[in-house]
């Protein structure tokens, strides 16, 4: 394709042409293309950055096939929760894909991610395979965390994930001790910490950013307004839900979450920031097609139509087909063929993960204590030893 093609603008939003000339193949090509975000940033206390996003024709197939691959794995873990081989609590991040992977496309694996539970595209997004993943929510030993962390506990500490909490708002703490160390390095990395506008209001996150703000943390605070914490709609929680502006004395960013490039040009430029003058705020304005989890039905507190007219207006993985197609990277059978090989892909890595055991039970006392401290278990009168933990 010519280079003066590739470097045309066009806005994000703009519905593709209809009469492409559809015989030619994927395009790998790493030529820059100049694409404008769907809305402009809003910012707090801060200059906004460009809404000219610079990615490539690869980049864009990438965010496309990483965010199916995301959409397929939940949706499958819809399926399997339903046929109870997925127990306990189960939150499921469709419609959200674009903060994940936009996010991973603005920074390098040597900065630390930090989530609650809805966590399982954050682990992807980090590197993690799926087999892992399907392992980890059936409980079996391939999981990430050894299947016994389940749904709301993936990790990967060779990549900087760090989780996977469900303690709601808890992570945030521990994310800004993540920058603290990262700071105290001196290794010019950030900490990403996740949070949901349920999650907003948590007292300790204030004071995790108050003390980020006075040394200068490099620590980005990530709200995924979602817009419901479980079934409470954001303005009947939260009196003021400009959550990017509740930092107050620290900059924030607001930002279209279902949008992945202006997610990815939201992260790089906080990701400046927070290296340089510290703390800063993001508010990423997505949408969660589930209910809460897959106890909620997510149907009593908010319409049907609001969900479809969502999915129909700003669906993440439908934004980046129509820039494809516009941009004449791939025809539209193309991309449906990709479709039904993450389709397969997915499949097969729940069969192989199926595969894998439960864990003995001698597992059971492992990873709760650090080696040889607290490895005695007495009785009520410290007197009679119960056991002795691996």
């Amino acid at each position: 394709m010519a280079a003066a093609v590739l470097l045309r603008r066009i806005p994000a939003a703009r519905a593709p042409a209809t009469a492409l000339i559809a015989a030619r193949s994927i395009s790998d090509s790493t030529a820059p293309l100049t694409i404008e975000t769907s809305v402009p940033f809003t910012s707090h206390i801060v200059d906004p950055p460009s809404r000219d996003v610079t990615t490539t024709p690869a980049e864009l197939l990438t965010f496309f096939r990483d965010m199916s691959v995301m959409r397929r794995m939940e949706i499958a873990a819809d399926s399997l929760y339903k046929a109870k081989l997925i127990r306990g609590f189960c939150h499921l991040y469709d419609g959200q894909e674009a903060v994940a992977v936009g996010m991973e496309a603005a920074i390098t694996r040597s900065d630390s991610i930090i989530t609650a539970y809805r966590d399982h595209c954050t682990y992807l997004a980090r590197g993690g395979d799926l087999v892992s993943a399907f392992a980890e929510l059936m409980g079996r030993q391939a999981g990430c965390s050894r299947g016994k962390g389940g749904s709301m506990h993936f990790y990967k500490k060779d990549a900087n994930f760090y989780g996977g909490h469900g303690i709601v708002g808890a992570q945030v703490p521990l994310g800004c001790g993540l920058a603290f160390a990262q700071k105290y390095r001196k290794e010019e990395t950030a900490t990403f910490a996740l949070y949901g506008d349920g999650a907003a209001n948590q007292g300790q996150l204030f004071e995790a950013l108050n003390i980020s703000a006075l040394w200068k943390l490099p620590a980005i605070l990530v709200c995924e307004n979602n817009h419901y914490g479980m079934g409470t709609a954001e303005w009947r929680a939260a009196k003021s839900p400009a959550y990017y502006k509740r930092g107050d004395y620290v900059p924030g960013l607001k930002v279209d979450g279902m949008d992945v490039l202006a997610v990815k040009q939201a992260c790089k430029f906080a990701k400046e920031h927070a290296i340089t003058n510290g703390p800063i705020v993001l508010e990423m304005d997505t949408y969660r097609y589930h209910g809460h989890s897959m106890s909620d039905p997510g149907s009593t507190y908010r319409s049907r139509d609001e969900i479809s007219g969502v999915r129909q207006e700003r669906d993440p993985i439908e934004r980046v087909r129509k820039l494809i197609l516009a941009h004449d990277l791939a025809t539209p059978a193309e991309l449906k063929d990709m479709e039904k090989e993450i389709r397969k892909e997915v499949d097969d890595a729940i069969a192989k993960a199926k595969e894998s055991p439960m864990p003995d039970t001698s597992e059971l006392f492992t990873n709760v204590y650090v080696k040889g401290f607290g490895v005695d278990s007495f009785g009520a009168d410290r007197k009679e030893l119960r056991a002795t933990l691996p």
